[in-house]
């Protein structure tokens, strides 16, 4: 289904207008959040559908996760918002680096999708490569601190292994890495579905987009170790004897439980989507490489 520009931006306007309007209506975005929203979706939707989808795949499945557990997730977090209101430096720590790689990528294509093909275009693979990479590093980022917050068992820093307090940036759990991994895997299997209606492939072409699901889930599982790994030592946690909590800046009433504080959150994660990114369009560019002159029955048995 090939869509003009024109006609893609008239109807991104109308979709991001009130996908920001109902985010800020349900505290899922402040207004500064909603106005950086609009922006980020617009130019998503404009260079391609299969784009937009990947960033309202990340954002609806977050903000639902967000909300779930939210008692006790207000018990543990020190900067707990209702509904997990986001403002404009956090959607653009989570969307931005993408923004400019679909900006980049569409002009490339000619503002059409197209089909992970390193045949045709490899800078074109790599970029389209480093957005899966962006999106599944998100979504397995916050899948996993959403859902593994919630679990029963106690988290264990990732550099030391040893039991920590829920909250601790850089503890991970079982659930929360598994978490990641399938939230990897969403964004890969939204980026395939996607294309079967946005994007025309040759049949051996086509079945090579497959190998976007297990290289999305990788790259979802390990962007949230890039991130915890980063918590740990360059993020700040601390419990306060006052709030009882984990917080995330030192002070009177804090004792350090790990890092030291160099990054704030939003850091953190802006240099974990940076790399994943990178990681990612690196191995999906090589990976399409290696198989484009693969047979199908190989191009199968290397995507299991």
């Amino acid at each position: 289904m090939e869509t003009s520009p024109q006609l893609r931006l008239i109807i991104a306007v109308i979709i991001s207008s009130l996908i920001a309007f109902r985010s800020y209506k349900r505290k899922s975005l402040d207004l500064s959040g909603g106005l950086a929203g609009f922006l980020v979706m617009t130019i998503h939707l404009t260079a391609g559908f299969r784009f937009g989808a990947l960033l309202l795949v990340f954002f609806f499945t977050s903000s639902k996760l967000t909300k779930v557990g939210e008692e006790k997730k207000r018990r543990v977090d020190a900067d707990f918002k209702e509904g997990g209101q986001r403002n404009w430096i956090q959607v653009l720590c989570n969307s931005g680096i993408a923004s400019v790689l679909v900006v980049f990528a569409s002009t490339l294509t000619g503002w059409q999708d197209k089909c992970l093909d390193s045949k045709e275009s490899r800078i074109v693979t790599a970029l389209i490569g480093g957005i899966i990479g962006h999106y599944a590093c998100c979504n397995g980022d916050t899948w996993s601190s959403e859902l593994g917050v919630l679990s029963d068992s106690q988290p264990r820093l990732i550099t030391t292994l040893k039991p920590v307090k829920k909250g601790t940036n850089g503890g991970v759990t079982k659930a929360g890495l598994l978490a990641a991994l399938a939230a990897g895997a969403t964004v890969g299997l939204t980026f395939v579905m996607f294309g079967l209606f946005t994007a025309r492939c040759a049949s051996d072409v086509a079945l090579k987009q497959l190998l976007v699901i297990p290289v999305s889930a990788l790259a979802g599982l390990c962007g949230s170790l890039i991130d915890s790994v980063l918590g740990a030592t360059i993020q700040f946690s601390g419990f306060c004897s006052v709030r009882n909590k984990v917080v995330g800046k030192p002070g009177p009433t804090v004792k350090k439980i790990s890092g030291v504080d160099i990054l704030d959150n939003n850091g953190v994660n802006f240099v974990s989507i940076l790399l994943t990114s990178f990681l990612t369009s690196i191995v999906t560019m090589t990976r399409i490489k290696d198989l484009a002159e693969s047979k199908p029955s190989k191009l199968l048995r290397s995507t299991t």
